[in-house]
């Protein structure tokens, strides 16, 4: 399939398309001036890329992934307890937001479990900081 076709039946823009190429997501051959040609299931690999990004893959974390169209399951599992964490470090946001909301207390700041809310807030904050700077630094 060339890449009008791809991006006609995919809904891909074909600027995203030679993204993908280039970022070694895709193949495609094609001589130099022409068009792209896609092999036939570039469509379900653009839906394995598509899957990976909704679970919160970068698309290098995506690119090493996606080997022979074979899935890294360590890769998957460990993805899968980062969202397990951040669900429930939301959850506990949702339910701190909702005490605050419902809460009878003139002052927010005078409420200890309003307290308790801003405080892990600030520390998951902290955190976030410092493995961004490590991650900088690396």
């Amino acid at each position: 399939m060339d890449i009008a076709d791809v991006a006609r039946r995919t809904g891909v823009p074909s600027s995203t398309l030679r993204y993908y190429q280039k970022k070694g997501l895709l193949t495609a051959r094609g001589e130099p001036g022409q068009r792209r040609q896609f092999s036939a299931d570039v469509a379900q690999r653009l839906a394995l890329i598509a899957l990976g990004q909704s679970a919160g893959f970068s698309l290098d974390e995506i690119s090493t992934l996606l080997v022979d169209m074979k899935v890294d399951r360590a890769q998957l599992l460990a993805k899968a307890d980062e969202l397990d964490s951040r669900i429930k470090t939301l959850q506990a946001m949702s339910k701190g937001l909702r005490h605050a909301a419902e809460c009878p207390a003139d002052d927010h700041l005078a409420c200890p479990r309003f307290r308790r809310l801003m405080a892990v807030a600030s520390a998951r904050s902290a955190r976030m900081k410092v493995s961004s700077r490590s991650v900088k630094a690396g």
